[in-house]
């Protein structure tokens, strides 16, 4: 187990990386616009990395673990939907309070819950590759949630909206409820690596799984348990959304697992598994709402090549994570 638990050569050698890119990063920003580093668009680059980080946290753990999940931006477009459709259908009964929105979270929290477990079930116990697994839910989210909304928009009640809006609006000393969730995640994710049995097994299997047989690992188990996970950390996420626009269509989440997956690999977590970082995670989620900050406030780059920056940028990871491999 020393062994496995040992992190890679390349790991040590770039924990500087992303966090010399962070920094370039900010220092661009504030050169080309002056209003970069002013309160405002600091929050509100923060907020908006909320979403795509809660799930990274959760994807940080499967990957680490061996796994892959590319269903979680359509995951969380299903949830949405299915939460604004059980709290219009509620609301001529329990009527606009807090009642029919704990009812929405509940409902979001459960259907991320039990996409995960079918995920997880499909992969740990009918043993079918991660990448089909979630390559064939994500259609199926997409489409479900399409159905739903009879190819359009399901919105939320008005009223109701505005009594929700605080969830992503409101907050405590001017931070955001989504950054506070955020920020709640990210310390829980990184004592759950760091300091637990469970994030030691994730290592361990993404390292080696029958090592981690021999070793008395319950591989499938701690393998289920990062895509329920996982699953819960996009209902957590589609709670902080959902307010935030009040309305869910097959555009919602669109590229979610694109950016989650490329804030894990810029991290610094192994793609092939075996060593996660979630401290890393977040800058590179940062790094990544940056990049569109950046083109969003210059005329740089166009913004619409946002999802093409970020398809190279992961490309460049996992090419700089084979570069730095010993013997290369």
């Amino acid at each position: 187990m020393s062994d496995i638990a040992k992190p890679p050569r390349q790991i040590q050698m770039g924990v500087i990386g992303p966090i010399l890119a962070l920094v370039i990063l900010v220092a661009m920003g504030a050169a080309m616009n002056p209003n970069f580093l002013g309160w405002d668009n600091i929050t509100n680059v923060l907020a908006r990395s909320a979403f795509i980080g809660i799930i990274a946290v959760g994807m940080t753990f499967v990957i680490t673990a061996g796994g892959l999940d590319l269903s979680v931006g359509s995951m969380a477009a299903f949830v949405a939907g299915l939460m604004i459709l059980v709290m219009n259908k509620a609301l001529p009964t329990m009527g606009v309070g807090v009642p029919v929105v704990l009812l929405g979270m509940a409902v979001a929290l459960g259907a991320g819950l039990v996409a995960g477990l079918v995920n997880g079930l499909l992969i740990t116990r009918l043993g079918i590759e991660a990448f089909i697994v979630t390559l064939g839910s994500m259609g199926i989210y997409r489409s479900l949630v399409t159905w739903l909304a009879d190819g359009g928009t399901l919105s939320l009640d008005f009223g109701l909206r505005t009594f929700y809006q605080p969830v992503y609006y409101g907050g405590l000393f001017g931070i955001s409820w989504p950054i506070i969730v955020f920020a709640v995640v990210v310390v829980l994710g990184e004592i759950l690596m760091r300091s637990t049995a469970f994030g030691r097994h994730c290592a361990a299997i993404g390292s080696n799984d029958q090592v981690a047989r021999y070793s008395s690992v319950r591989v499938a188990r701690v393998r289920l348990l990062t895509y329920v996970m996982l699953g819960v950390l996009v209902g957590v996420a589609t709670i902080m959304y959902v307010p935030r626009l009040g309305s869910a269509s097959s555009a919602t989440g669109l590229l979610w697992e694109l950016e989650a997956i490329a804030a894990v690999i810029i991290g610094g977590t192994v793609l092939k598994g075996g060593f996660g970082r979630v401290w890393g995670t977040v800058i590179g989620v940062l790094i990544l709402t940056l990049i569109g900050n950046i083109l969003n406030l210059t005329d740089f780059v166009s913004p619409y090549l946002n999802g093409a920056i970020q398809g190279a940028i992961i490309v460049l990871a996992v090419v700089l994570q084979r570069e730095s491999k010993p013997g290369h």
